[in-house]
């Protein structure tokens, strides 16, 4: 979270919260009714003026202290727990339900990915969310409607947060701008959360998690898949199955094509894979990660151009440089591990020649 919009809070909370009405209340019910008896959380609970209103079993969380003591003054009994929007203090598949009422507008942008990811781990599957934030297109410490002065806010588009939670692993059942507000309602789908972000170097492009690798929490994880020992081998990340840290510590990306979770790719549709490039297509032109990765050429080929072969490609996506490399799938034997390995090297390699602004090098014009 962004520390000088919680040092805000812990000094202005109590004046900002007595200006404010629950006004959603109505939605607050509903939701409370679709999550039914499973346990949900307050993101960004404030000063609990939903907190009552969202069912039982209930959890507040709130990165400052000087709201949770007004939350406890407003709403006894329910547990309140600080902790911050892109390190969530829970574990995984424990929420049937997320509240997120004007909360993660205050992360920059390019960071929500992640902290969605992040809340995808700790939902069961076909958890219920509700996410409200400004709708608009304004980041930054100087919103002209702030009343309080120096908070950070993130405002978004509706076409932009619908791929932003489909990537993270999201059904989206409806979005609806009402005013400056921008709500969503999703749900968290059975399959897998983009790791995407700011200053990536390389962005993986997978074809579709399987169910194998969507209940285990991490792409191509089912045994005899050789992608993360190649790219270990490879020296392109240090950890084993850890998506998040060759995110964090080596700016790796990883995506999918389609984002549903098959038992195999003969269950994908043309439909999904050029619906998926789109959404590909515009992360990277959001997120500019200097090269970009599709792991297997069935992918590929089925989107963008069925005769292709491995390689740098001759069509970019949002001008970003393509490599192309064979499935990783313990079923294509005619890619051992040691070709899987130079073909991530060389993926590897154009994306360091595009940060050096080596562009001809790069794409070999």
């Amino acid at each position: 979270m962004d520390r000088a919009t919680v040092d805000v809070y812990d000094r202005k909370g109590a004046s900002w919260a007595a200006r404010r009405s629950p006004v959603r209340r109505d939605d607050a019910r509903a939701f409370a009714e679709a999550v039914g008896t499973g346990r949900r959380v307050d993101l960004g609970c404030g000063a609990g003026r939903y907190l009552g209103d969202l069912g039982r079993p209930v959890v507040g969380l709130d990165a400052s202290m000087g709201m949770l003591d007004l939350c406890r003054g407003v709403t006894p009994g329910p547990p309140l727990v600080r902790g911050d929007l892109e390190r969530l203090p829970f574990g995984a598949g424990v929420f049937a339900g997320a509240w997120a009422n004007m909360s993660y507008l205050h992360l920059p942008s390019v960071r929500l990915p992640l902290a969605l990811a992040d809340l995808h781990r700790t939902l069961a599957v076909g958890a219920a969310l509700d996410l409200q934030v400004l709708a608009g297109d304004y980041e930054g410490h100087a919103l002209p409607q702030d009343d309080v002065g120096g908070r950070f806010f993130a405002s978004w588009t509706a076409p932009r947060l619908s791929d932003v939670l489909v990537g993270a692993g999201f059904d989206v059942d409806d979005l609806t701008v009402q005013g400056d507000a921008l709500r969503a309602r999703a749900r968290r789908s059975r399959t897998l959360a983009d790791t995407v972000g700011p200053g990536m170097r390389l962005l993986f492009v997978g074809l579709n998690p399987s169910l194998y690798a969507a209940d285990a929490g991490v792409g191509y994880a089912r045994p005899g898949n050789r992608f993360w020992p190649a790219v270990l081998c490879a020296g392109v990340v240090t950890r084993h199955a850890d998506a998040v840290h060759a995110l964090v510590a080596h700016h790796v990306g990883m995506t999918d094509l389609v984002k549903r979770a098959t038992a195999g790719a003969a269950d994908l549709t043309t439909a999904e894979y050029s619906e998926g490039f789109g959404r590909v297509e515009r992360v990277v032109e959001w997120l500019a990660p200097g090269a970009v990765c599709f792991v297997g050429l069935a992918g590929w080929r089925a989107a963008v151009d069925r005769h292709a072969t491995a390689g740098v490609q001759p069509r970019r996506v949002a001008g970003r440089p393509v490599y192309v490399m064979p499935s990783t799938s313990g079923a294509n034997a005619a890619s051992s591990l040691a070709s899987l390995v130079t073909h991530i090297g060389a993926a590897a390699a154009l994306a360091t020649d595009v940060a050096a602004g080596d562009w001809d090098r790069a794409t070999g014009d």
